[in-house]
């Protein structure tokens, strides 16, 4: 039986995402074959992976100009080094890992994850073909350290390929594929069904907001947005998706009262519907993840773009 491994991390929702759609691809269409899925950093440790992932969700909250200079940083100079020289020193952790489980494929969607095997690789510590898959519409360096050691990328558009060719990347390991989501996301739903689940009226318009989870938009921004989807469109039925966020759950659930609309907003925590959501939608509302714009296109639904997280920008190559 073949061996597929695939890695993640939880720095936003969308390699974790993309780690689901490939897992639940594979054991699907291949049941002869065995996947296991693991967060590369908190395997290695719990401690760094919790304190990490809390300073990004807060960074990406309250201090984006900070995670705008982090994100630049990352690519060059003193932290980029650091970064990957970290990386290296957890590597031979996971190279505990696997070694037990000994895979003929190894699959990362986080760039840790695609350093600390590519480190190994070169290292002669690992032997099995390693496909990354960049979660974003543009390349970050750290994607590309080691890449000489990595044997396939999988990009989500042709500009991404170009500009990793231009960075020295065989062209040979490039493929344009798009970012990886659920099949769900193209079937067709009954629109009255799902309406129905969410005690929503069928002949209204929906809008879903995806402001309020961890890597949310923010607290006020969240509740600015939400306060004038109530009071300016009395018709609209607004879905927010408030996440594992029980703060903005309250939040929500204060305004909704005080506003006296519980007949046309609707908060949801967390759900595993987000394609029937997409279906019967009109546009969504939400920060501009990968994952989460990929999701409303392949939906074939208009997206109203919120607060991103500065980005540096792109270096020509």
């Amino acid at each position: 039986m073949k061996k597929i491994l695939i890695f993640y991390g939880s720095y936003g929702g969308g390699h974790l995402s993309a780690a689901k759609s490939i897992r639940s691809y594979l054991e699907e269409k291949y049941p002869d074959i065995k996947v296991d899925m693991v967060d590369c950093i908190e395997y290695i440790n719990k401690y760094v992976n919790k304190v990490t992932t809390g300073a990004y969700k807060e960074m990406a909250k309250k201090a984006p100009w900070a995670w705008k200079q982090l994100y630049k940083d990352s690519k060059d100079g003193a932290l980029a080094k650091i970064s990957t020289t970290s990386n290296k020193v957890m590597a031979h952790k996971l190279n505990v890992y696997i070694e037990e489980f000994a895979p003929d494929l190894i699959i990362s969607t986080h760039p840790f994850s695609t350093q600390m095997c590519g480190f190994l690789k070169k290292k002669n510590k690992l032997h099995c073909k390693i496909a990354t898959i960049l979660t974003d519409f543009q390349i970050h360096e750290q994607w590309l350290e080691f890449s000489e050691f990595q044997d396939y990328f999988f990009v989500s558009n042709e500009q991404m390929r170009t500009d990793m060719v231009n960075a020295g990347v065989n062209g040979t390991k490039v493929y344009v594929t798009g970012i990886p989501v659920s099949e769900r996301f193209l079937e067709n739903y009954d629109r009255k069904k799902v309406c129905e689940e969410f005690d929503l009226n069928p002949d209204n318009e929906v809008v879903l907001f995806f402001a309020g989870g961890e890597f949310g938009l923010g607290r006020n921004t969240t509740i600015l947005m939400l306060k004038a989807l109530i009071r300016l469109f009395s018709k609209l039925q607004v879905v927010a998706i408030s996440g594992r966020n029980p703060k903005m759950n309250d939040k929500f659930k204060s305004l909704v009262k005080a506003t006296e609309s519980e007949d046309r907003i609707k908060i949801v925590e967390f759900t595993n519907k987000v394609p029937e959501l997409m279906s019967i939608s009109k546009f969504v509302i939400t920060k501009p993840g990968g994952l989460t714009i990929t999701e409303a296109l392949t939906s074939n639904l208009p997206i109203l773009i919120m607060n991103p997280i500065p980005r540096s920008r792109r270096r020509k190559c």
